[in-house]
């Protein structure tokens, strides 16, 4: 027989077990809220996760928070934090490691979770105006670099009234980290994904000698104060985001170990519009143009750094702006500065490269170097004349214009500090409109060309370029025992180009070709087409050739003569029209001095008779008005013993032209023509070529 207590306790069971069973199901426990706690200033100690729903408006917390958790801000308002807090995750939750190195370099891998999340529509700050009021904790011992164990999460607003130096630990989220101008704390920043936007009010450190700072997701930043790059010996650190300035007075300053490398591949610019959480600028051409009261004016100071700008994926030059606008300087700290431009597109520097202090940045040149990477389209100008001591450099495939061509964009370098030198390995453009430069010590294998109306001139011994010279427009003056000696060819493309010799003349090892004018006396030990004038003297020498061109060459001196006269220009016009005549007289030189010209072409002595298809020239050097260098038809006779003259048989085929078009193209059509006829009716044995040796060349010769 049970006992009574037994039925009491069994009903009671029973009674328990059926509530259970009509109860809802229990749900896990939520995060602890300790709003009222933060309200009345008490103190809160951890023991999981936690959050505050702040109230509009702005609460000012005296109290502080630790133990072991998360804590979570939420709501509308502000929470303001007046007091340092310390309070580590759970245990179970800790995963980071920090990893050593030399110098040392601080790692950290797999990062604990957020100790503190801020979430959309909220704003924690950390301090008054004081030196409290961080949560933080601190237990790696990396000299002389604090670093927060309590990783941080923004969403919403993260505000930074600090006066002392502090560190975040790893940072996430989306949302506006800002901290107020004037305040000169110092913020470590480290890596983390971040992808929002940071307000720099007054100092941030994005990297440290002991840590490198990446921020591969950061949108942008507004930098209102000093936003300072440095890293650990022998990294490279990529920053990619766009920098923004809103106030006068804002500057990047880069730092690098020996071995590193900091590579800037956004632009540094001004804001008009977009507040704090997402600057911009409504119009680009406002970075070129002062603003009232220069708020628009920012800088970059390189200390001992070695910086690129571009990573060869864009074409939006780090610094845009005038002198009146940006200011950069190149700065030797334990060593001198080194700036690379790593583009894929035209860009312009608008603003002189110099050494001073800040934005006085030309009361001093600057101490480092530049490099134009040899990247596909990197096409650099230099619309500024620069003030840096130091070497540029233009590597393969590269383009640097000094001068923008325009009005006002005139460039040019500093070369009268110890340590100038240009080494032009692609392409030096000349494009000044009113600044003449003047350019000494150019070596490398590239080329030059002058194109702008100013003059610009190339001085010295040092002058050992190896490329092609071309002058476009303007003047090209050599001065000072520069020569183009070691160039590969000289070409004047237009009647606007000048090269001007000076008084030591122009001696052509190479090639000599084109419209323009040479002035100067002429030495020709390489290769002179005619088309071109020369207001001095013509001297070619027995290595010499003159090659017959569109239009005689026209020489206002003295004219001495040897070496060969090459006539197969006539083969590259197209043919005459159907039923014209051959021209009767082809003048070769135009000597427009009053002296007789001397010496002659070899193998055409004064009167001997050369053949250009079916017409028989006599050579005179007494043509025109007495001494020109002329060839005249006349009349063919059977024994006559004369030189021929063919053009290349690759012109056979040519189509012939008719028309107006034939009639403008001067005598050549004749002599192409005669020059095709005769080429098939000379025998092979009489198509020699000339003794130089040179193919593709065809000189007169003796029939």
């Amino acid at each position: 027989m049970r006992s009574q207590t037994h039925k009491k306790t069994a009903a009671a069971v029973g009674a328990l077990v059926a509530l259970l069973a009509s109860a809802p199901p229990a749900r896990a426990a939520g995060p602890k809220d300790v709003t009222a706690d933060v309200l009345a200033d008490r103190d809160v100690t951890l023991t999981g996760d936690t959050v505050v729903v702040v109230p509009a408006g702005t609460t000012t917390y005296d109290g502080v928070f630790r133990g072991e958790g998360t804590l979570t801000v939420r709501g509308t308002g502000t929470l303001v934090l007046t007091k340092d807090s310390d309070f580590t995750l759970p245990s179970t939750r800790q995963r980071v490691r920090i990893l050593g190195g030399n110098h040392p370099r601080v790692t950290t891998t797999a990062a604990d979770p957020p100790a503190v999340t801020v979430e959309r529509g909220a704003t924690l700050q950390y301090g008054d105006g004081g030196t409290t009021g961080l949560i933080g904790h601190f237990p790696y011992g990396t000299p002389a670099f604090r670093l927060n164990q309590d990783n941080i999460r923004v969403d919403g607003t993260l505000r930074l009234s600090l006066r002392s130096a502090y560190n975040l630990g790893t940072v996430s989220g989306s949302g506006l980290i800002t901290q107020p101008r004037f305040l000169w704390g110092t913020w470590d920043l480290t890596s983390g994904p971040f992808a929002g936007v940071i307000d720099n009010g007054t100092q941030t450190n994005a990297g440290r000698p002991e840590y490198a700072t990446s921020l591969p997701n950061v949108r942008k930043v507004l930098n209102q104060g000093t936003w300072t790059v440095d890293t650990p010996l022998g990294e490279t650190v990529t920053q990619r985001m766009d920098f923004y300035q809103r106030e006068y007075g804002s500057d990047i300053n880069v730092q690098s170990r020996p071995g590193s490398k900091v590579i800037l591949t956004g632009q540094y610019s001004w804001a008009n519009r977009g507040g704090d959480t997402n600057p911009s600028l409504s119009d680009p051409a406002l970075n070129w143009t002062p603003a009232p009261k220069n708020v628009n004016k920012r800088g970059t100071n390189i200390k001992g750094a070695n910086v690129q700008w571009g990573d060869g994926t864009t074409h939006r030059i780090f610094m845009p702006g005038t002198a009146k606008t940006v200011y950069i300087n190149l700065l030797a700290a334990r060593s001198r500065s080194l700036l690379t431009f790593d583009y894929d597109g035209p860009v312009t520097l608008g603003a002189p490269i110099g050494g001073g202090r800040f934005h006085d940045t030309l009361s001093a040149p600057g101490a480092g170097d530049i490099v134009i990477k040899g990247t596909k389209g990197n096409d650099v100008t230099f619309a500024a004349v620069q003030y840096y001591d130091g070497s540029t450099t233009v590597q393969k495939g590269a383009v640097l214009r000094l001068g923008s061509g325009e009005p006002g964009g005139d460039g040019g370098l500093y070369t009268r500090g110890g340590h100038y030198r240009l080494v032009n390995d692609g392409s030096l453009v000349v494009d000044n409109t009113r600044t003449s430069l003047t350019l000494p010590r150019i070596s490398g294998s590239g080329s030059l060309t002058q194109a702008g109306r100013a003059t610009t001139t190339l001085t010295g011994g040092a002058v050992t370029y190896t490329g092609a010279t071309t002058v476009e427009r303007g003047t090209l003056a050599l001065r000072g025992g520069a020569t183009l000696a070691h160039s590969k060819g000289i070409r004047l493309t237009s009647t606007a180009a000048r090269l001007d010799a000076g008084a030591a003349g122009l001696r052509v090892v190479s090639s000599l070709s084109g419209k323009g004018t040479v002035a100067g006396a002429v030495v020709n030990d390489g290769v002179v087409t005619g088309g071109l004038s020369i207001s001095g003297g013509y001297t070619q020498s027995a290595k010499g050739e003159l090659v017959l061109g569109e239009r005689p060459l026209k020489v206002s001196g003295a004219v001495r003569l040897a070496g060969d006269l090459d006539l197969a220009a006539a083969g590259t016009t197209p043919p005459k029209a159907a039923g014209t005549e051959p021209a009767r007289t082809i003048t070769v030189l135009d000597h427009r001095g009053g002296a007789r010209t001397s010496g002659a072409f070899k193998g055409l002595k004064e009167g001997t008779r050369l053949k250009l298809a079916d017409t028989t020239y006599r050579i005179t050097y007494r043509g025109g008005d007495g001494n020109d260098v002329v060839l005249t038809a006349v009349t063919a006779s059977p024994t006559a013993h004369v030189r021929t003259a063919t053009a290349p048989t690759a012109q056979a085929a040519a189509p012939r032209t008719t028309g107006t078009a034939a009639e403008g193209l001067g005598w050549w059509p004749y002599v192409l023509a005669l020059g095709l006829l005769g080429g098939l009716m000379v025998p092979s044995t009489l198509r020699r070529r000339s003794g130089r040796g040179r193919g593709g060349r065809h000189a007169a010769h003796r029939g």
